[in-house]
């Protein structure tokens, strides 16, 4: 008798995934929060807010919005992700290069961390990450980030889906702290991509940042922003699966005249 065949999962990185992004995530998914996201840099900016530095843009998700608003330059470390990107949105400006040591000659009225301050994981990485968006950033404007606050977070399942003419993907993501005394939590996710039918299985995981309210706010007092917190509630309320809360902070940072 035969064994039935099984589908193994592989482990595989996220770069090498990058071109699911725009099913799963396309465009419209990122546009309400995006929206947001730019009314509150313009809310908080002192200056009038023309040009956007995005690190850690991943596949462009963010720039059907953005780029409606402002003149935007994406930074991101994956290749893969940026392949993806100046695909989807070929007008805006693109460098591969890691947040925490980025060095362009040239400063932006504006800059958003949205998704990816999270791979800071340590208290260094997050402080290096901050002074270099400080560092691009004009006196008068805002830095924008959104994160996980360490006292409010709560584990969660997710579920995202999406589809085109041939292709099928299901996402499963589980977040999970597995010590409580870390500043760190771990993602780990589970692909279903079917290609014509043909099931394959991909797994990755991510060791993502978790730090204190505190530490977020001695690190901006150390550059002198202007700090204002808002709550995000119901962002990925539609992902959850069954009951669960995943409450994000917005941080607009104004950047003080003169500094």
């Amino acid at each position: 008798m035969k064994k039935p065949q099984t589908n193994k999962i592989k482990l595989i990185s996220y770069s090498n995934l990058a071109w699911t992004e725009p099913i799963v995530g396309p465009p419209d998914e990122y546009a309400e929060d995006t929206e947001l996201f730019t009314k509150i840099i313009k809310e908080h900016s002192i200056i009038k807010p023309k040009t956007l530095l995005h690190l850690g843009c991943g596949a462009g998700g963010n720039y059907y919005t953005f780029k409606k608003y402002f003149k935007v330059t994406g930074i991101d470390i994956s290749k893969d992700m940026l392949k993806m990107a100046k695909k989807i949105n070929p007008e805006v400006i693109y460098h591969n290069d890691d947040m925490r040591c980025l060095k362009l000659d040239k400063a932006f009225d504006a800059v958003a961390i949205p998704d990816s301050i999270g791979y800071m994981v340590t208290k260094k990485d997050l402080k290096r990450a901050i002074s270099s968006a400080y560092n691009h950033l004009k006196p008068g404007g805002v830095l924008l980030i959104v994160a996980h606050i360490k006292e409010e977070f709560k584990e969660n399942n997710f579920l995202y889906t999406g589809s085109n003419e041939d292709v099928e993907i299901t996402v499963f993501e589980n977040n999970y702290i597995a010590d409580p005394s870390s500043a760190t939590y771990e993602a780990t996710i589970i692909y279903l991509i079917r290609k014509k039918g043909k099931l394959k299985i991909y797994s990755d995981r991510h060791i993502i940042g978790l730090f204190k309210l505190e530490v977020w706010l001695d690190i901006f007092k150390e550059f002198e922003f202007v700090v204002k917190k808002i709550k995000i509630e119901h962002s990925y309320d539609r992902f959850i699966l069954g009951e669960g809360k995943y409450p994000l902070i917005i941080f607009a940072c104004t950047k003080q005249s003169g500094f």
